[in-house]
């Protein structure tokens, strides 16, 4: 079976920026690559799950989607990181246009992409983590039946912060300040779990 570690995209590997598509757009956020080839080296596939609400509102199209991919991968590769596949949902409930317009199954917090991620991979849940900046990405991990890591980067510490002043329990089961941390917090886990 297959470890896998699923990784949201903007905020999680680069940058937030509004609707990216443009690769010369594209920032490498510290400790992203490290904490990619670590988890590379220690035997995890890499599937990013991103929401893609630009496509749904006609902000840029797949093809461009999938050139910034082909681009953020080219940039990994020179730090010795790889992301394994990209899924995404290009719908949007209220904001998309057209066929892109409609409540889907993909969309996070729902499970649709981590299904797609099923027809390449034999997924080992028992030992497969979700890593993200926002709620619905740890919420996304859940629903699946995986953990939920929220990273400080994008709008996690944000949304941390929020929780906290709620007064509410923790919405994730561990909190790094960057992906490299979160892919050491896995390798710890790991090692738990095979003792």
């Amino acid at each position: 079976m297959d470890k896998v570690v699923f990784l949201d995209r903007d905020g999680t590997i680069n940058q937030e920026v509004s609707y990216l598509y443009r690769p010369r757009d594209l920032v490498l956020l510290p400790g992203a690559a490290e904490g990619i080839a670590l988890l590379r080296r220690e035997g995890f596939r890499i599937a990013v799950v991103t929401n893609q609400a630009g496509i749904a509102r006609g902000y840029y199209t797949a093809e461009q989607m999938h050139r910034l991919h082909e681009y953020l991968n080219e940039q990994l590769k020179k730090q010795g990181a790889q992301i394994d596949f990209f899924y995404y949902c290009p719908h949007h409930p209220v904001h998309g246009i057209g066929e892109f317009k409609k409540k889907c199954l993909c969309r996070k917090p729902g499970i649709g992409m981590f299904q797609m991620a099923e027809k390449d991979l034999d997924v080992d849940k028992a030992h497969s983590y979700m890593i993200g900046d926002k709620r619905i990405d740890v919420q996304a991990g859940h629903n699946y039946g995986i953990p939920g890591i929220l990273v400080s980067t994008g709008y996690g510490a944000q949304e941390r912060a929020e929780n906290m002043e709620r007064g509410e329990e923790p919405f994730y089961d561990f909190y790094a300040e960057t992906l490299m941390d979160a892919a050491e917090y896995i390798i710890r886990e790991g090692k738990h779990k095979n003792e």
